[in-house]
């Protein structure tokens, strides 16, 4: 009696990646969507009530998660694509809020507002080119890194200056110093996300 081969075992594919719903609620990206609803938040404190207090309380919650959100995610084995997305995005949008408001009140002077905002508009009409044209957004570099975490410092010195207190006059030059030297980081930053996503752009083939 013939005895037919014994089929091979099927092969396990590559483990496909949670959903995004999934990934929303693992512990990192949870801290990142916390960050994330802050931004309306701390926006209205600064320029509604002018809170500085609670407003302060927030940013540093907001730092505060942010390095936690990343030792967890490692910690944890919880990376996902879309902690990727959020952690950047978080910080760009208090970036960004804090600027505003710190503008609108009179804290910064708006030659250093105009070209931080505009870095990001220039940034984001590269993210949305390499996305037309297949390609993720540029990856994040250790500059780019630097730069939001020495902003992400000045900003809460910058509020702690408000005022004629002795911890005001401490912070104050403390603040202003952080933040040009942030300021100039993150356009530095930025001209090396434009290079990567133009040498992105130049290897592709034409459409």
């Amino acid at each position: 009696m013939s005895t037919a081969a014994p089929e091979p075992a099927a092969q396990a594919g590559p483990a496909a990646e949670p959903s995004l719903l999934r990934q929303a609620f693992n512990v990192p990206n949870i801290l990142s969507l916390l960050r994330l609803a802050g931004v309306p938040v701390f926006l209205w404190l600064l320029l509604g009530p002018e809170e500085d207090g609670w407003a302060l309380a927030l940013l540093v919650f907001s730092a505060l998660t942010d390095w936690l959100d990343g030792k967890l995610a490692r910690w944890l084995n919880q990376m996902s694509r879309l902690g990727q997305l959020l952690d950047p995005a978080a910080d760009r949008l208090y970036i960004l809020a804090t600027l505003i408001a710190f503008l609108v009140r009179g804290i910064i002077p708006w030659w250093v507002v105009v070209p931080l905002v505009l870095r990001e508009a220039v940034l984001g009409v590269c993210v949305l080119t390499l996305r037309r044209r297949g390609f993720a957004p540029p990856e994040v570099t250790y500059i780019g890194k630097g730069a939001t975490f020495v902003l992400m410092y000045a900003f809460p010195c910058l509020l702690l200056a408000q005022g004629g207190s002795d911890v005001a006059a401490v912070a104050r030059p403390i603040g202003y110093a952080f933040t040009i030297w942030g300021a100039v980081l993150y356009v530095w930053s930025g001209v090396l996300y434009v290079v990567q996503a133009r040498n992105a752009l130049r290897g592709a083939p034409a459409e």
